[in-house]
């Protein structure tokens, strides 16, 4: 096979191959032919795998087992599940395999207290949700209203809510803590009724149909053609809960306690996900829009210094907050879709200089990934070229104790 037939039709302009070639990251991953071939993936939902191949029927395709990854499979990049009756039933849905790596670095257990701080588009919450089961609570965040509303309509698809709670917030300030059953919030048994104010009013069982003034507001912004973010100075909005999630039964003073107000040691979360925003270039399909947007655009959204240097602070301040939300002994994975040090490894560094209770961790499981070591020893990369996914950097943390308080985390943050 000579070189012309291993490039892409793909042309990157040369700034973008500047950019590459700047951040230490190989053009080949965008140039050839195999690495447009990435596969898709899809996830299958437990207690579907004997229906494997009436799934393959109603797909036309066959499905390859991914064997380092359960319950997803591979298929032909070209192939459209939305269509399917599989999809339609809540079987499938698609995820890439990287991402689902960094889910599963988690060890997620059953009873486990999960935080996703950047929830949206929702698929790495939905395989959260299965994989703790019965048990347990989820929340999910996200700065974009609409976005965590696609992650609602998401878990409601596939039977996924009752233990999720999803808040729009901005993850970077984001700070409450999980609602543990067993906890020394006071029970429903005993609390006193009759008291005033909307502070005491009890959750009752999540419904879809919204309060008037909630709706007024909503109609409000999409009038304005609002992209509906949340600033960090506004208090976060639960736009759902499940039964089980422990939220029905609660007054909103109690739902709103902080982590300020408790010692994380003992009320953080027990795993948390930082998926944090980036530039996306690791993703080739993210890419291959800008033949359409315009390679302008990419220029603006992907290689202007003063935005990326944007990027970087708002990661590792998603990462510290994260943590700071983290009890001592569980686990932390930091992911982005970019493929640059300063997005990923650079923001590690930073992080681990000034949280001296952090500890990088080799990720369980991972010397059978495809994938690649980073610049930091423990740290991941998966790339088209040499793991046949999307672009990502997976880094897991935990914490140790003596963690410094909440206040002092956030200004060293600042």
């Amino acid at each position: 096979m000579n070189s012309m037939e291993t490039r892409s039709k793909l042309p990157l302009p040369d700034a973008f191959v500047q950019f590459l070639n700047d951040n230490g990251i190989d053009p080949c991953i965008y140039t050839t032919n195999s690495a447009h071939l990435t596969p898709r993936y899809i996830r299958l939902k437990p207690g579907c795998e004997e229906q494997l191949e009436a799934i393959e029927a109603d797909l036309k395709c066959t499905l390859e087992k991914v064997e380092w990854l359960p319950n997803f499979h591979s298929l032909l990049p070209d192939i459209q599940i939305a269509s399917s009756k599989a999809y339609q039933d809540g079987k499938i849905y698609g995820i890439d395999a990287a991402s689902g790596a960094a889910v599963s670095a988690l060890n997620i257990s059953p009873g486990d207290h999960v935080l996703d701080l950047c929830a949206a588009p929702g698929a790495k919450l939905c395989m959260i949700l299965e994989l703790l089961g019965n048990s347990g609570s989820v929340t999910g965040v996200d700065v974009a209203r609409h976005r965590l509303a696609a992650c609602r309509t998401l878990i409601q698809k596939y039977s996924l809510g009752d233990h999720c709670r999803l808040f729009v917030a901005d993850g970077a300030s984001f700070s409450l803590i999980p609602i543990r059953a067993h906890s020394e919030f006071k029970s429903l048994n005993n609390r006193e009724f009759g008291l005033k104010g909307d502070d005491d009013l009890l959750y009752k069982e999540w419904t879809s149909r919204r309060p008037w003034k909630e709706r007024k507001k909503a109609i409000k912004e999409r009038e304005k053609g609002s992209l509906q973010l949340i600033s960090q100075k506004e208090d976060p909005e639960m736009i759902y809960y499940g039964r089980q999630s422990g939220v029905v039964g609660l007054s909103k003073s109690e739902l709103f306690q902080t982590d300020s107000s408790h010692d994380n040691s003992r009320y953080g979360y027990d795993k948390v996900l930082v998926d944090a925003e980036c530039t996306h270039d690791g993703s080739i399909k993210h890419i291959q829009k800008f033949e359409n947007w315009g390679w302008t655009t990419l220029e603006r959204r992907v290689l202007d210094a003063e935005r990326t240097d944007d990027l970087t602070v708002l990661q590792f301040r998603l990462l510290t907050n994260g943590f700071n939300l983290l009890k001592v002994g569980g686990y932390l994975v930091y992911s982005t879709c970019s493929l640059t040090c300063a997005q990923n490894e650079d923001v590690v560094e930073k992080f681990l200089s000034i949280n001296t209770c952090a500890e990088l961790l080799e990720i369980d499981g991972s010397k059978c990934w495809p994938c690649k070591s980073g610049r930091i020893p423990n740290t991941l990369r998966f790339d088209p070229l040499t793991s046949r996914t999307s672009g990502l950097f997976v880094a897991k943390f935990t914490k140790l104790a003596s963690s410094p308080s909440f206040a002092e985390s956030a200004k060293l943050a600042s």
